[in-house]
This record gives C-alpha cells, sequence and structure tokens, in this order.
C-alpha cells in the first residue's frame, strides 16, 4: 500500500512540474505577442517627391504611405541623387498593405507600405533603365 500511495505522490509530482512548465513557456509566447510588428526586410530602389513616394523592386511597386518615416528616408536619398529623378537602393523594414485609395476610386498602386525601420541606404544612385535627355532644337528653317 505504501508503494501506491509513493507512486501516486511521485505521478502528481511529476503532472504539477510539468503543468508548470507549460504555464512559463506560454507566457513567453504572449510576452512575445505584445511586441510591434515591424513587418519585413524590403530591399527596393526609393524615389521621393513631397506629392508621393515609391518603392519599386524587381518583381513590384509599392506607393509609400506619406509619413515621418517617409521624409526622413528621403531626406537621406536626396543627399546620395544626382538628378531629381533617380531612385537610390535601400533596405527597410515595413508593413505590406493593400492602398486604402483604391476603394476611393483613386488610381494608385495597389499595394502600400508603411516603414517602420530604415535599415540601409545606398552610396549611390541604382543604374537607370531609361533614360530621357534634354535635347535641343536646331532652327532648320535656312
Amino acid at each position: 500500500m505504501n508503494t501506491k500511495i509513493a507512486l501516486g505522490i511521485a505521478l502528481c509530482a511529476t503532472i504539477l512540474a510539468t503543468s508548470c512548465q507549460d504555464k512559463t513557456s506560454k507566457k513567453v509566447k504572449q510576452a512575445g505577442a505584445v511586441t510591434e510588428n515591424v513587418g519585413a526586410n524590403i530591399a527596393g530602389e526609393y524615389y521621393y517627391s513631397p506629392e508621393g513616394a515609391v518603392l519599386k523592386g524587381a518583381s513590384f511597386i509599392y506607393a509609400v504611405a506619406m509619413d515621418d518615416m517617409a521624409k526622413e528616408l528621403g531626406d537621406r536619398v536626396a543627399e546620395v541623387k544626382n538628378d531629381v529623378y533617380d531612385m537610390v537602393p535601400v533596405m527597410v523594414r515595413g508593413i505590406v498593405t493593400r492602398n486604402p485609395a483604391l476603394d476611393q476610386g483613386q488610381e494608385v498602386w495597389e499595394q502600400i507600405i508603411t516603414i517602420k525601420e530604415i535599415v540601409s541606404v545606398g552610396d549611390q544612385p541604382a543604374k537607370v533603365d531609361i533614360k530621357i535627355q534634354d535635347q535641343k532644337k536646331t532652327d532648320v528653317s535656312n
């Protein structure tokens, strides 16, 4: 009979110890869930003007939410640009969502990124895909 009592106490102690460990791990998971979602790292070429900004990658083009982070990145990119239309390689951390302006019937990029963190800014403009050149008109009326 003493063996049954000892075995019962050992079983209860094991269950109690195991259940305490599970509660601790759940608390850790819950504590991690409270942190702010800062999104994923996204690399692309950034263009900024006071009217709007875009982030262009190899397979995407995102509108950029015009907030303080977009302006700060625009200021940092301006130091690198040679031309007003230059795009500069950047790496940002942000959240991509459906552009709410679509619901208002506006013609905008389908997705918008809200920049949460500026990871890096390139030290020279991106290579230009298409170059538009100004040409002087010559007088051909002789």
